[in-house]
Formats: C-alpha cells, structure tokens, sequence
C-alpha cells in the first residue's frame, strides 16, 4: 500500500472515531489543563505512540513515550531489568500524567500483578504525576503468549482495582470502545490490526490516539484536543514500525 493511500485511510478512520467515541472538542475543558504526557507499554505502545505524538503536539501538550519492544512492563518476564528503565524515566519526565497501557508481557500470580501495579503507582503519584491505566488491545494468542493468556486477561481488572485505591491520582481506561472484546484484523473493511496478531496498523493506532486524546481530555484539569485533521496525515502512518501492515 502507498503511503499516500495509506494516510488517506488514516485520516478517515481518525475522524470516524472521533465522531463516534467522544464528545469532541466542544466539550473539552479549557485553561491552563494538562500540559505533559508520559507514554508507558510495550511494542504494541510503541506504534501507537506515533499518532499519539502528533496528536498532542497539535493540540499543544507535551508528549513523551517511553514504550519498549519486547518489554515496558512492570511485571512479569522483563520486569526486573525494565524497573530500573522505568522508574528513572518517570521522575525525570515530572508528567502531569503517567499512561501505562497494560502490556503483553504482564505476566504472573494475580498478586504479583498486583504489587508491581502499586509499586508503579507509588512511583508515579511520589514523581507528582497521576496515574492512567489502559487496557490493551486483545491479542490472537500463539505459542509464545498462550500459557499466559488467563494472567493476561486479568490484568485489567487487578488494574483498576490498583487505581482504586487512588482515587484523584489514578485512574483506569478501558479501550475495548476501541478494540472489542476480541482481535479483530479488519475494521470497516481496512486493515485495523497487524496480521501477526499483536500490534496495530495505522487505521488501529489513529482510532485509539482520538479515543486516548479526548478521554484524557474529560479528565479534571483536561485541555482542548486539536481535531483529527490536525495529526492524522502528519506523516507518522509511513514508520517502519507498520511495515507488517
């Protein structure tokens, strides 16, 4: 697919999300607001990012991601050399919002999951950020992630547990608004998710930044996000990283 084609489908799902998972811009909070973002996953998180980038750019917020392929998370396989990554990254970036979006390594007991949630959230809410955790996008599990499906889909669930016990520090964002219950490859037709069953394609990744942008638009001390034209063709659907789309 050209990537002119490809931005073309973009920017049409971007607005189609828009329209349909929010209120839009109109009623937004307006002010000084929220003025910096820190983006926090795994690969799945690192394509999104892209859009993501661009949306708060145009809407004048800080952006920053510190998504990681093959990890990013804070439990689980890699969490013990993650940590140390992640925990310098979050005090530095002095973000009035942390998004973690839940990842596809959270592996481990429902305790562990716990723990390591909170010990995220001690961290954050200590740097004197909040706190937003996201639900991510179901996966079609293969060999590698199939022991660990049920640890997985419990994750969000022990989350919002965790952002519970923080109320007005942390909260939980469930984006099967975005995604579905299941993995779905195509959405109206085009091609909404990578084929090898875990990350986004570019129509994917614009449909969460638009829903992602205003939810955290509606949260107290918000801002006002720019409309979906303003980012959609910004250029980032040409990455390497949506080759597998």
């Amino acid at each position: 697919m050209t990537s002119s084609r490809l931005t073309t489908l973009v920017l049409a799902s971007a607005l189609l999300s828009a329209t349909a998972c929010s209120d839009q811009a109109a009623t937004a909070p307006t002010g000084p607001g929220l003025s910096s973002v820190l983006f926090a996953g795994d690969s799945i998180a690192v394509g999104e990012a892209l859009p993501l980038a661009a949306a708060f750019q145009a809407s004048g917020v800080g952006f920053e991601s510190i998504a990681a392929e093959g990890g990013g998370n804070v439990v689980g396989p890699f969490a013990e050399e993650n940590w140390p990554k992640i925990s310098e990254r979050i005090t530095a970036a002095q973000a009035d919002v942390v998004v973690y979006q839940l990842t596809t390594y959270d592996w481990g007991t429902e305790q562990e999951q716990r723990a390591a949630y909170e010990k995220l959230l001690g961290l954050v809410t200590g740097a004197g950020s909040k706190l937003a955790f996201v639900s991510a996008p179901p996966i079609r599990a293969d060999d590698f992630y199939r022991p660990h499906l049920a640890e997985l889909q419990r994750t969000p669930a022990v989350a919002k547990a965790v952002a519970q016990t923080a109320p007005g520090q942390a909260f939980f964002l469930d984006a099967t608004a975005v995604w579905g219950e299941t993995y779905q490859q195509v959405k109206d037709g085009k091609a909404d998710r990578s084929a090898d069953g875990i990350h986004t394609c570019p129509q994917g990744a614009a449909r969460f930044t638009a829903w992602l942008v205003d939810e955290l638009a509606e949260q107290p001390g918000g801002f006002t996000p720019a409309e979906p034209s303003a980012w959609a063709n910004a250029g980032w659907s040409a990455d390497k990283h949506f080759q597998g789309c």
